[in-house]
């Protein structure tokens, strides 16, 4: 399968300096964009993924960027032929290894307490698709014009049902957050030929509606028209996302 991937990570209009990084492949990017062609068979994994360093938590930026890099060692490290109970299993095993090295850095440096992360990731293994996600930053896929947010936001107002999104997320990776969780979905029905998907940070959803993203989805916009939108909408937070399209 042929994938046009586009990618974008901005600090926005208010926000001092940028705590968002994006991951793809092997490619790490914060304030700039980035735009490939992947082509992918049976055999290959690939990973791309959005994290949200915690904006009032130390450090975000440090917290992103560790979690990102500490992924893609063990992703593109595991063992070829895991079923899916299996690849459900050891990403477990980097959830309580990578909340453990958070903590256990936040003990030797005490600037770096409690600092922590959201990811979200769409993940290619073993001839499985899967989406995967700690937080409040979101996944969408635009298939026969129909947008649909495929994660769920961890976050307070989620929890209370609010409309209104809310900065308060209630489960992340570090943070002192003792009990994280990932949700790891495979993706049924399985990835097809016109498929888009959208990963961003809070940054974008608070800023532009799902319809208006569907819009400029149907209409071919990348990963930097989508974050330059959210900063003429007022920019109030880091913004970052990654289109995939499924040519």
């Amino acid at each position: 399968m042929e994938f046009r991937i586009s990618a974008s990570s901005k600090t926005g209009c208010v926000r001092p300096n940028n705590e968002d990084m994006v991951l793809i492949g092997q490619r790490f990017l914060r304030n700039e964009q980035w735009n490939t062609i992947v082509n992918i068979d049976e055999t290959d994994r690939y990973l791309v993924a959005v994290a949200d360093g915690m904006g009032g938590h130390n450090h975000g930026e440090i917290a992103s960027s560790e979690m990102l890099h500490n992924l893609q060692f063990f992703y593109y490290d595991l063992p070829v032929g895991l079923s899916i109970s299996s690849f459900n299993e050891v990403m477990y095993v980097w959830l309580t290894s990578i909340n453990n090295i958070f903590l256990a850095k936040g003990k030797s440096n005490e600037e770096l307490r409690d600092m922590g992360t959201t990811m979200v990731a769409l993940a290619y293994f073993s001839g499985v698709f899967y989406w995967m996600n700690c937080g409040d930053s979101r996944i969408y896929r635009l298939r026969d014009g129909r947008l649909e947010q495929l994660s769920t936001d961890h976050s307070l107002n989620n929890l209370i049902g609010e409309k209104e999104h809310s900065s308060i997320v209630t489960n992340c990776i570090g943070a002192g957050c003792k009990n994280s969780f990932i949700d790891i979905v495979e993706i049924i029905p399985q990835v097809q030929k016109g498929d888009v998907f959208l990963l961003c940070s809070d940054g974008l959803s608070d800023m532009i509606s799902n319809e208006r993203l569907k819009l400029f989805l149907l209409n071919g916009s990348d990963a930097e028209t989508l974050c330059s939108e959210a900063e003429v909408a007022g920019g109030y937070d880091n913004v970052s996302a990654i289109v995939v399209r499924v040519e």
